[in-house]
C-alpha cells in the first residue's frame, strides 16, 4: 500500500510538472511581449499576435488531438503531448522573425488543453472513490504554483538573460514531466478503449455542452478583472511599484487556497461545488468595483477573486459523469472553454473601458458574467433533472 501511495504522489507531481510548465510558457510570454518584439523588430501589437497564436492553438488542439489520441493509452499520449509541447517551445526560442515565433507559439498551445485535460482524467482513475476531485486539483496545482512562482522568476530571468531564456527553460521542464510520467506513471485506463467515432460522441451530448458554457461563459468573470488589474493599478492608485507584482503574486496564492477548496467542494457536489465557485467570483468582482483608488483593497479583492477560479476543478469531474465513452474529448473541451473565457472576459470589460467607463466596469463585467455562468449552471441542472425523469435510473450521477 505505501509503494502504491508512493506512486500515485510521483505520478501526480509528474503531471503537475507537466502543468506547471503549461503554466509558465502561457503567462511568462504576455510579460515578455514588449521584450521579443523589440528583438524582432516588430511593433508591440504586431507581437500579440504570437500571444494570440497560443490561444488559437490551444482551442484547434484540444478537440482535434483528443480525437486522434484517442487510440493511444493515456499514459503514452501524455508522453506524446508534453514533448511536444516542449518542441515548441524550443521552436519558440529560435524564433529569428516573428513568423516563427507565431508558428511556435501557435505549435505550444496545440497539446495544452488535451494535456490537461486527459492529466485530470488520469489522475481521477487511479484515485479513491470520494477523492477524485482532489486528485484533480492537485494536478491543476501545477497551473496555481506556476502563476505564484514560475512566472515571475520567468519573466525577470527573462529581462535579465534575454526572453529566450524563459522558452528554453520551460522546454527543459516539459521534458522533466515528460520523463517523470514514462518512469513512475502507472498503466491505468478503465472501461473500454476509447476510439475516434466514441470520442466525437459527446458533439452530440447536451450534458457536455451545458457544461462547457458555464466555464466558456462565468470564468470570462476571472478575466475580466485580471487582464486589466495592473493597468488600474498604475492609473487609479499611488500604489508603491512592489505592489503589482505582489498582488498578481497573491491571486496565484488565492487560486492554490481554490484548488485545495474546489476539490473538496465538487467531491460533494459538481454543480453545487461550481454555484458556490461562481457565487464568490459574482461577489468579488463586485467588490472590486467599489475599492477602485485603494490598492491594498484591490490587492485583496484579487486575492479572493483568485480563491474562486478553480471553476474547472467541479466542471471537469461533472463532465466526466455525463460524457460517457468520450472522455478523452470532453476533458480537452473543457480547457478550450476555458481559453474562450479568456477572450471573451478582456474583450467585453476593453468594450466597457472604450466606452468611457471607469475602471470599475471592468469588476460589473466580471460580475455580469459570473452571473451568466450561474444562469448556464440553472440550466445544465435543469437538464439533469429531465433526463433524470426520462431515464429513471436507479442511480444518476453525482451533481
Amino acid at each position: 500500500m505505501a509503494t502504491q501511495d508512493r506512486q500515485a504522489v510521483l505520478t501526480i507531481l509528474s503531471l503537475a510538472l507537466g502543468a506547471f510548465a503549461i503554466g509558465v510558457s502561457e503567462f511568462a510570454a504576455m510579460g515578455l511581449l514588449p521584450y521579443y518584439a523589440a528583438d524582432l523588430s516588430v511593433t508591440e501589437p504586431e507581437a500579440g499576435h504570437a500571444v494570440s497564436a497560443y490561444a488559437l492553438g490551444v482551442v484547434v488542439g484540444a478537440p482535434v488531438l483528443a480525437v486522434l489520441g484517442s487510440m493511444i493509452p493515456r499514459k503514452l499520449l501524455l508522453i506524446l503531448l508534453i514533448s511536444f509541447f516542449g518542441l515548441g517551445n524550443l521552436l519558440s526560442s529560435m524564433s529569428t522573425d516573428l513568423t516563427t515565433l507565431i508558428i511556435g507559439r501557435f505549435a505550444s498551445g496545440l497539446p495544452h488543453g488535451a494535456f490537461l485535460g486527459i492529466s485530470m482524467l488520469f489522475a481521477a482513475e487511479f484515485s479513491p472513490e470520494g477523492r477524485k476531485a482532489r486528485g484533480v486539483a492537485q494536478v491543476l496545482m501545477g497551473l496555481t504554483i506556476a502563476n505564484v512562482i514560475g512566472v515571475p522568476l520567468a519573466g525577470a530571468a527573462g529581462q535579465v538573460f534575454g526572453w529566450r531564456l524563459c522558452f528554453v527553460v520551460t522546454a527543459a521542464i516539459a521534458a522533466a514531466s515528460a520523463l517523470m510520467i514514462t518512469r513512475v506513471a502507472p498503466n491505468v485506463q478503465t472501461g473500454p478503449m476509447p476510439s475516434p467515432l466514441r470520442e466525437l460522441g459527446a458533439l452530440a451530448n447536451r450534458a457536455v455542452w451545458s457544461t462547457l458554457m458555464i466555464g466558456a461563459i462565468g470564468f470570462g468573470g476571472v478575466f475580466a478583472v485580471y487582464s486589466y488589474f495592473s493597468a488600474a493599478m498604475l492609473d487609479a492608485t499611488t500604489a508603491p511599484a512592489w505592489a503589482i507584482p505582489a498582488a498578481l503574486s497573491g491571486f496565484g496564492l488565492g487560486g492554490v487556497l481554490g484548488n485545495l477548496i474546489a476539490g473538496r467542494l465538487a467531491d460533494w457536489s459538481r454543480l453545487g461545488g461550481a454555484l458556490l465557485l461562481l457565487g464568490g467570483m459574482v461577489l468579488m468582482s463586485l467588490l472590486y468595483t467599489v475599492v477602485i483608488g485603494d490598492w491594498l483593497m484591490m490587492s485583496l479583492s484579487i486575492f479572493l477573486l483568485g480563491t474562486t477560479a478553480s471553476l474547472a476543478i467541479p466542471l471537469q469531474m461533472r463532465l466526466m459523469d455525463v460524457a460517457g465513452e468520450a472522455q478523452t474529448l470532453a476533458a480537452a473541451l473543457n480547457h478550450a472553454a476555458f481559453n474562450a473565457a479568456n477572450a471573451l472576459g478582456p474583450f467585453l470589460a476593453g468594450r466597457a473601458l472604450a466606452a468611457g467607463h471607469g475602471w470599475g466596469a471592468t469588476g460589473q463585467v466580471g460580475a455580469a458574467l459570473a452571473a451568466g455562468g450561474i444562469v448556464m449552471l440553472a440550466l445544465a441542472w435543469f437538464e439533469s433533472r429531465s433526463r433524470a425523469r426520462r431515464v429513471m435510473p436507479a442511480v444518476m450521477p453525482a451533481e
